[in-house]
């Protein structure tokens, strides 16, 4: 038995293949999502600012079966109904991490988990610190504590073209991570009163959709009946319906087997991802991004307790969570960051964190959800404090990029125009004989040197 390795586990090393090709489209699929998010943000923040009349009509419409309790408007579809298809691709997201990506090693999830964690806790101390200076509400402890993972992975995308691909792989980790603790906030600090019946027809559907994937069933016109209806009596039951999707995904098997090309979850992921980038997170954008952003709003945001705990909690709170989460399990345990990255950039990615816009709007909407007012306010703050955190990043990551990409262009350079980059010069037969040549030089001259010490010793040893 060969004896333990007390190595420092290497968090976000070199990668699989699979892997490396997975990140990849997660990463080019996130960067689109985050784009049309962008876009349906702007669009309701000029709808609701300039025909703010229409606004209120179409997102307070009330449509849905009222004998089974869906008699909703259209803005608790879209965070209920639609936030349901994106968590249910986050519950996919973090069971693959879980029994085949970063988390799977106890050791190297350490890094990812402190830092998301301390990067949750941070902005909720700040906002807490905040408003119990200034005698604010302290139910919005929970807003500033999401990450977003489309918009910070949108804007990496954009300004770091040189930048590590492990920077990319660390982001796209820690969101992972940070969605399921915002989950765990959800499901335990916002649930009131609880309809025990529905809960429990709710958990027996998600045992029978677990049974069926067990036996191996297959055909969307099972699943998908079998999950409207989960997540119909999850929302009868006081618990919010989010939960519901990211149960289901869970339960997807994200290990390949002998003779498959992509596991049910990789499948169906690939399958529902578009969907939940393209339709549901830019639909809730529109119907929940919409305040009113005129120069007294922007005033209250940096002056009300509630509206900048949010804005610093995000900006600063998240920053030095992730960041001093990170550096602190790196120097006192086994986990170690890559080689390839630095301090400053992890300092760059702890900022482009601080980007909360989706969570942190759904958390906002059920914090406040009796005062109306207050809910667009912090909503406002969510918008601002986003805005600052990609502007801060977006400069700093500038800064590694450049520095990175200089690096590049030193790699590239050919000065002797051989058609081989200079760096690689290593590699041409002159050159290992030149420096075969200087070694056997040194070699020489430190057998001379010993033959001197030698002759010397020898005379000092000689009667005459």
């Amino acid at each position: 038995m060969s004896a333990p390795s007390n190595r420092r586990s290497i968090f976000l090393g070199r990668m699989s293949l699979p892997e490396r090709n997975y990140l990849a489209d997660a990463l080019r699929a996130e960067t689109v999502g985050g784009i049309l998010l962008l876009a349906a943000a702007v669009a309701a923040l000029i709808w609701a600012n300039t025909l703010g009349g229409s606004y209120e009509a179409v997102r307070g419409f009330h449509l849905g079966p009222s004998a089974v309790g869906l008699d909703l408007s259209v803005q608790h579809w879209a965070a209920n109904g639609l936030l349901a298809i994106f968590f249910f691709v986050a519950g996919i997201e973090l069971k693959r991490e879980l029994v085949a990506g970063e988390l799977r090693d106890p050791r190297a999830a350490a890094l990812p988990v402190i830092a998301a964690i301390c990067g949750m806790v941070m902005p909720a101390v700040v906002y807490f610190a905040v408003n119990s200076l200034g005698g604010g509400s302290l139910q919005g402890w929970a807003v500033p504590t999401a990450t977003d993972i489309a918009f910070a992975l949108a804007v990496l995308a954009v300004i770091g073209t040189s930048l590590p691909a492990a920077l990319r792989a660390f982001l796209l980790t820690l969101a992972v991570v940070d969605d399921l603790f915002a989950i765990l906030i959800i499901a335990v600090f916002f649930t009131s009163t609880i309809n025990f019946l529905a809960l429990g027809l709710s958990v027996a559907g998600l045992v029978l959709f677990y049974l069926l994937l067990r036996k191996g069933v297959r055909g969307w016109y099972v699943y998908v009946p079998l999950a409207v209806v989960i997540w119909g009596l999850m929302e009868n039951s006081g618990v919010h319906a989010t939960i519901a999707g990211v149960a289901m995904g869970l339960m997807l098997r994200c290990t390949r087997r002998e003779g498959e090309t992509s596991s049910p979850g990789e499948h169906i992921e690939h399958l529902v991802r578009p969907l939940s980038a393209g339709f549901a997170v830019p639909l809730f954008a529109l119907f929940s991004a919409g305040v009113s952003l005129s120069g007294g709003a922007v005033h209250d945001v940096f002056t009300r307790p509630e509206t900048l705990g949010v804005v610093l909690g995000l900006v600063v709170g998240k920053t030095l969570g992730i960041f001093g989460g990170t550096w602190c399990t790196a120097r006192f345990t086994k986990a170690q960051l890559n080689p390839d990255l630095k301090w400053p950039d992890v300092f760059a990615v702890a900022s482009l964190a601080g980007i909360g816009f989706t969570v942190s709007l759904l958390i906002g909407e059920l914090a406040f959800s009796e005062n109306p007012v207050l809910t667009d306010e912090i909503k406002a703050s969510v918008l601002i404090g986003s805005l600052l955190a990609a502007v801060f990043a977006g400069i700093l990551l500038k800064v590694r990029n450049a520095k990175y990409k200089a690096l590049c262009e030193d790699e590239e350079r050919d000065e002797d125009q051989d058609g081989i980059p200079d760096i690689y010069e290593l590699d041409k037969p002159e050159f290992h004989l030149r420096m075969a040549a200087i070694h056997e030089a040194k070699a020489a001259e430190h057998r001379r040197l010993a033959e001197l010490a030698s002759g010397t010793h020898a005379e000092d040893d000689d009667p005459a």
